[in-house]
Order: C-alpha cells, then structure tokens, then sequence
C-alpha cells in the first residue's frame, strides 16, 4: 500500500505541477512580474501632480530561465506532497468501506483547493510584489491555522455524524471570526487592480492544480489496487 501512496502521488503530483506551472506562466507571472516593475520604481501608478502614469503592458517571460525553473521544480514538489497527503486520506477513508473512484477524486482536490488556497485567501489573499502587510509572523499563524481548521471542519461535514458537519461549519468560520492580521491602512506601489487580478488569477491556476491533482491520485490508486 506505501508503494501506491508514493506512485500516485508522485505521478499526480508532477501532472498537476506541471498544470499549475503552464496557467501560472501564460497569467500569473506576467502580472507578477509587472507588480515588480512598480515595487521597484520603473513604473508608477501615479505621477508626482497625480496624474495617471500606468502604462499597461506585461514585461516577456523570456530571460530568467533559472527563475523558472525553480517556479515549475517547486510546483512539482508541493502538488507531490499535496498528493501525497490526499492518497493518505483517500487510503484512510478506503479502510473505513468509502471507496474513491477517479470522478469523486475532483471532490478531494476541491476539498484540498478550500482548505489550502481558497479559505485563507478569504482572509489573506494572494499578495502581488510591493504590497503593504502585516508581520509576516502574525500572518504565517493565522494561515497556517486556517488551513488546519479548514481541513479538519471539511472533514466533519463530509464524514462526521448526528452535529458533527455543523461543528465542522463552526470550526471552518472561527479563524475568519477571529480576523486576519491586517495594517489599519491600505496603501502600496501597484495598481489596486493589478494586486485584484493577480489574486484571482493565482487562486484560478491553483483551482486547476489541485482539481487534476485529486482526480489523478483517486485513478491512479484505484488503477494500482486492481
């Protein structure tokens, strides 16, 4: 059984990285690096007198074959760990008699997409380069717990009996209850549109990820057991 948890998942996780990587090269990265160039000062949103200086035109992908490299190396890796801890629970749930088949796999990966990207970006959405926070310590903690409570209250709702899926809603709203930490003011160097576009484009490409990334583990499980 460890032999098919570390295939699946790896053969999932290489897919659903390389997925992610291709989504995040033709819309995210273009708008990321352009984020950059106003983090740095080559571009401006407004002038001195207030006068609008955007000039709207991603800079090219081409160049920085290292960065890229590393982008795609560390979207292989993370959707392999993701992986594998989805053919962990899939194996889990498998013991208790709920069997996975490759279509229920889409409903994993978007149980994992809400308890990973989607819930805490309700609080702390995707940031584009220059963007003013909070500590970075402060905003780690709340993340890190709203993705443990999220998946622990998806858990309850999916598996839970008599009150245990409204506990599991309780718990999934505490940390957006509690609030993330946040500056009393917003302020930064980019286009508030440009910060807006770049958080639903990563959440969109990380969506894409994490519903193939589910579907490959559940068929290449239930390909192996055979």
């Amino acid at each position: 059984m460890t032999k098919n948890l570390f295939v699946s998942a790896i053969c999932a996780g290489i897919a659903a990285g390389l997925l992610a990587s291709a989504l995040q090269f033709t819309f995210v990265i273009p708008v990321l690096l352009e984020g950059e160039l106003y983090e740095t000062g080559a571009r401006v949103h407004f002038g001195a007198d207030g006068s609008p200086q955007s000039d709207r035109g991603a800079p090219p992908l081409a160049g920085d074959w290292l960065r890229h490299s590393m982008t795609v190396a560390f979207n292989i890796v993370t959707y392999t760990g993701y992986g594998l801890l989805l053919a962990a629970m899939i194996s889990f749930a498998s013991l208790k008699g709920i069997t996975t088949t490759a279509k229920q796999g889409l409903i994993w990966g978007l149980c994992g997409y809400v308890a990973v990207q989607l819930a805490p970006a309700i609080g702390l959405p995707p940031e584009l380069p220059g963007t003013i926070a909070a500590e970075v310590g402060q905003r780690q903690l709340w993340w890190i717990s709203t993705i443990l409570a999220s998946a622990a209250g998806l858990g309850l709702i999916a598996f839970g009996r008599s009150y245990l899926p409204l506990a599991g809603v309780v718990l999934m709203a505490i940390p957006h209850l509690l609030g993330a930490p946040h500056l009393d003011t917003f302020f930064g160097v980019a286009p508030p549109e440009l910060a807006a576009e770049f958080a639903t484009l990563s959440l969109g490409a990380a969506a894409a990820g994490w519903v193939l990334l589910g579907y490959a583990v559940a068929a290449i499980l239930q390909h192996l057991e055979r």
